[in-house]
């Protein structure tokens, strides 16, 4: 049995999978940080493989960007594959301008413009969190590597590209850390289907400022990431 978008077999992904959104992090992910890995996707070209981190059975699985295509390969990981614990691994861009470049954000929430939370939820509010055992394993795990941590909520769009003014201005005001594209659908997802998620993030720009990340200081920020993350299989 596979989902219509995954082509593995059951029992060929690992309880933890980790989500970047980009297939191809998920394939420089396997070959440099997993041990044994095993490709069991390339329909559409979105990777995932299973491996092994210090002995312990651990998947990455790409999810393409936005939340239309998360909830894709999500859903089907849940049901088809019975997965327990996604983690999404990517990037944001922040609004708030203590928060440097390249620093690693954990999402205790997701607020957002999902459309299908909307219709979930019958035009109410829905409170997307991540969960708590999960975010805790982060921070400690984060702290005995000392990576500096931010813990707070992030805000996921649909809409990448947008001119509208002082879009963030609202956002920036109630807290938020970052903005991204695949969490808050995540979080619904695991807590629809009894499940656990987090995200965990590197800061890659400030929206506020259109301050940007060398490559090189991408590449650093995201093994810092990487690292919570595997250490957490």
């Amino acid at each position: 049995m596979s989902g219509l978008h995954i082509e593995a077999k059951v029992g060929d992904i690992a309880e933890t999978v980790l989500l970047p959104g980009d297939p191809l992090r998920a394939k420089h992910v396997a070959e440099t940080m997993l041990e044994n890995a095993v490709c069991y996707n390339k329909i559409r070209g979105m990777y995932g493989f299973t491996g092994y981190y210090k002995g312990n059975r651990v998947s990455v699985q790409g999810t393409g960007m936005g939340m239309g295509s998360t909830a894709i390969y999500v859903n089907e990981l849940i049901s088809t594959f019975k997965v327990k614990n996604l983690i999404r691994v990517g990037t944001c861009g922040t609004i708030q301008e203590d928060i440097k470049l390249g620093q690693v954000l954990l999402a205790m929430s997701a607020s957002g413009d999902s459309d299908a939370n909307m219709m979930y939820f019958k035009g109410m509010h829905y409170a997307a969190t991540a969960d708590f055992d999960l975010l805790m394993k982060a921070y400690k795990i984060a702290n005995s590597l000392n990576i500096k941590t931010y813990q707070g909520s992030v805000f996921s769009t649909n809409t990448f590209y947008d001119d509208a003014p002082d879009r963030w201005n609202i956002w920036k005001k109630q807290g938020i850390l970052g903005v991204e594209m695949e969490s808050q659908i995540l979080f619904t997802l695991a807590k629809r289907f009894d499940v656990k998620a987090l995200s965990i993030l590197t800061v890659s720009d400030n929206i506020l400022t259109n301050e940007k990340s060398s490559s090189k200081e991408r590449e650093t920020s995201f093994n810092d990431m990487m690292k919570i993350a595997l250490e957490m299989a």
